[in-house]
């Protein structure tokens, strides 16, 4: 019998994916095309998980819901290496996969088996040269100082928490953040395309098969449990394809514009959704059944479900006012074909939450507190990490506070800034900040208890006329002294104008060692693996710039890896 965690019957699924089809015997069963692996969702992890399985000699369909790229494409494009990767030695810097993991497992904790990060941080410098091998470019100018994003004509950063105090104590600093490499006018909003787009052509040339506007919407089984294959819905190609792919397209444009908080965003969130609710109308009545057989495993890497908002209100209410990060088809669909057979999830309440503050520089040399009036972090950390702590230990309640000679510094700062910082920087300055002459009357403006705030400021104060760094760790250089004139700005996950986004990091659990996905005993589902955000992998404690496409890549090759190992059904 199947134990599954939830099922399709569930009032709490919260999806379209169906309960699995069981068949008797898969060499009878009527099916419409075949391969080796199946690859439902054809993201970074997808598409690493292809490329690999066709190295090792293997046939592989591929079906996505639009045309592939998935979060990956559309992301600022960094990838998380080090221990000696080409684009580091090129640039002159040393590192080690052991100074590597020595980071990394301040960040990871235990969220995976240290043997994993081991072989992550081992094989991180060969999978960046894979990546190369494969057409993706990347290029060695380093940016040295501590930025959230590097500018124009730098690829190579620290895109992590490496330069703050507290983590050079256990590892010595080195630049991982790998921006993908392209030539033209600067953008940083899409660049993950420069590692997408090259693996995706790389796998075609080998061999791929890709069924676009395609959706996964069942797992078929056999009576033992093992999986055989999948039931999709199919748009066929054509001019009503053409159609409806210009329909998402305009209908995700206008809901990209602004923020959901933001004013007038209302507005575009309507026009974007009558564009896609006629694509809906064309997939409802067009799409075909069709049964896709896995000679050898099927592979789940359709993304997270952070826009699902029934499902983060359901397994990550901390988050809810947050505004989702990725793409509007992290439904969480390759989550629920891994629970429909038995799979089981874990840490789906962990997201990650990014407030950045640096750039400008000058707001992270302020202070941020919460509803009691009380720092409880070192500001120049990465905005991840920052945004944990304020959603995880304060209620997502956070407020920045800095002297008037600090907010002008920050307006000058945030103007030589990338266009998407200084936009953020100078909404917050100019239409959420306050300013008060004392402490307690700004204190007042959110109800925060004036006695702490004031025993906060004076704390910071001494640290910064001593010349040492604040209880929090925060360098001696950072710490600045506050006077009035004084500025406050909400900057929590329910703020209208300062926007925080979020991405669901929880997700099926797999054999580290294999990529199968687990079941409810913690033994493997027979040809079922899991990749990417739709499973539990290195960043799903915590994230830092680029360890999510990082942790794709590896995920995605271990399963083309072992997939080389196995036998055919």
């Amino acid at each position: 019998m199947l134990v599954t965690e939830i099922n399709s019957n569930d009032e709490l699924w919260l999806s379209k994916v169906e309960a699995p089809q069981i068949i008797t015997d898969a060499n009878l069963f009527a099916w419409d095309d075949e391969a080796d692996l199946v690859i439902a969702g054809l993201g970074g992890a997808g598409i690493a998980a292809a490329n690999e399985a066709l190295d090792q000699g293997l046939t592989v369909i591929g079906i996505d819901k639009t045309n592939g790229g998935g979060a990956t494409a559309k992301s600022g494009g960094v990838y998380y290496a080090g221990g000696g990767t080409p684009i580091q030695i090129a640039a002159g810097v040393e590192d080690s996969a052991k100074n590597m993991f020595n980071y990394l497992i301040q960040e990871t904790g235990d969220i995976v088996k240290k043997s994993t990060l081991k072989n992550f941080c081992d094989t991180s410098a060969e999978n960046t040269q894979w990546l190369m091998d494969n057409g993706v470019q990347f290029d060695p100018s380093y940016y040295k100082i501590k930025t959230s994003y590097p500018g124009a004509g730098y690829f190579l950063y620290h895109s992590d928490n490496s330069l703050v105090p507290s983590y050079m104590e256990k590892s010595i600093p080195a630049p991982r953040g790998h921006r993908g490499f392209e030539e033209g006018p600067f953008r940083p909003i899409g660049v993950g395309g420069t590692i997408y787009y090259p693996l995706k052509k790389s796998a075609l040339k080998k061999g791929l098969k890709i069924f676009p506007q395609t959706e996964a919407r069942s797992l078929v089984i056999t009576s033992e449990g093992r999986v055989v294959g999948m039931k999709v819905l199919m748009l066929p190609s054509g001019k009503l394809a053409d159609k409806h792919k210009k329909l998402v397209s305009r209908g995700e444009m206008f809901q990209m514009l602004l923020p959901p908080s933001y004013p007038g965003s209302n507005l575009l969130q309507l026009i974007g959704s009558f564009f896609i609710k006629k694509a809906m109308k064309i997939e409802d009545n067009f799409r075909e059944v069709k049964y896709i057989r896995a000679k050898k495993g099927v592979c789940l890497s359709t993304g997270g479900f952070i826009f699902n908002r029934q499902m983060v209100k359901e397994y990550a209410p901390k988050y809810y006012a947050g505004m989702p990060l990725g793409t509007s088809n992290d439904q969480g669909c390759g989550i629920r074909l891994g629970q429909s057979v038995g799979g089981k999830t874990d840490h789906m309440n962990r997201v990650t939450a990014w407030r950045f503050l640096n750039p400008p520089l000058a707001f992270a040399q302020g202070i941020v507190v919460n509803k009691h009036g009380q720092r409880f972090c070192n500001e120049m950390v990465y905005g991840a990490t920052l945004g944990d702590a304020m959603c995880e230990d304060n209620e997502g309640k956070a407020y920045l506070i800095l002297s008037a000679e600090l907010f002008i510094e920050s307006k000058e700062q945030a103007n030589k800034a990338l266009p998407f910082q200084r936009d953020m920087a100078k909404m917050l300055m100019y239409f959420n900040a306050k300013k008060k002459t004392t402490l307690e009357d700004i204190a007042k403006v959110y109800d925060l208890p004036a006695e702490n705030l004031i025993s906060e400021v004076s704390k910071y104060n001494e640290a910064a006329n001593s010349g040492i760094p604040c209880e929090y760790g925060k360098a001696a250089t950072d710490v600045k002294f506050l006077k009035g004139p004084f500025y406050i700005m909400d900057i929590s996950i329910d703020s209208k104008l300062a926007p925080l986004t979020t991405l669901t990091l929880g997700g099926l659990m797999v054999n580290e060692e294999t990529g199968e996905v687990l079941d409810q005993n913690k033994n493997e589902i027979k040809g079922l693996y899991a990749a990417g955000r739709t499973a539990i992998g290195i960043c799903s404690n915590i994230y830092v710039s680029g360890l999510s496409i990082a942790d794709c890549i590896f995920s995605g090759r271990r399963i083309g890896q072992n997939l080389g190992k196995g036998q055919e059904l």
